[in-house]
């Protein structure tokens, strides 16, 4: 599939065929891609916690979820657990720390502050698109979702992972059950047009496409 039409193509997925897992080679390849995002001075302060068997997508959505919402069961979340496999991207801010304490970076001092923003955050987050983008160009669908506040520090027990990890969000992915998948109703605002969110030289100033071959 040509890349602009993966990209036309990609939207959240919010119901799955729980009868039909997502192929091992398809899932080695998204994380394959997933592994090429950017990340700051090569850091890769990124770990992919790989949830495909019913007892732990259980354990994760036990840890994840409120008991109440879980007895609810509203469309959504009923819909985003038939998923067969869940990826949930963490991030780890001490490897950009020391990463850029290193000799060719020079920041000594480890001081969080001195990023303008989490890099960690957003790398790992690229790197969740790439596994989004590979779901669509191997014909499956995909959902990136988040975990509650409140709820974080006990997915990371559940996971086994190191309290120092952020959860970032998680990729859902699967084959979609068209006929139980619903459009969300937010897309009715409709998709900003480039000459809204360009702007040419200064803000303010709207970008015009620039006709020619």
């Amino acid at each position: 599939m040509e890349l602009g039409e993966v990209v036309r193509r990609r939207r959240m997925v919010r119901a799955y065929d729980p009868g039909r897992p997502v192929p091992p080679q398809v899932l080695t390849r998204a994380l394959e891609h997933a592994t090429r995002a950017p990340s700051a001075g090569f850091s890769q302060g990124w770990d992919f916690v790989v949830l495909t068997s019913e007892e732990e997508r259980g354990r994760f959505w036990s840890a994840a979820t409120d008991p109440a919402a879980r007895a609810r069961m509203d469309p959504w979340l009923r819909g985003v657990m038939s998923a067969p496999c869940l990826v949930v991207c963490l991030s780890d801010k001490q490897a950009y720390l020391e990463r850029y304490a290193e000799a060719d970076k020079g920041r000594t001092d480890r001081d969080e502050a001195r990023w303008p923003v989490p890099y960690w955050d957003v790398d790992t987050g690229m790197a969740a698109l790439l596994m989004l983008l590979t779901a669509v160009d191997e014909g499956l669908g995909g959902l990136f979702f988040g975990v509650p506040g409140e709820r974080v520090g006990q997915t990371l027990t559940a996971l086994g992972a190191p309290a120092d990890r952020r959860v970032v969000g998680v990729v859902a992915m699967g084959y979609a059950a068209t006929d139980r998948d619903r459009r969300s109703p937010s897309l009715r605002r409709g998709r900003r047009p480039v000459a809204e969110v360009a702007h040419r030289g200064r803000f303010g100033t709207p970008w015009e496409e620039v006709s020619g071959p």
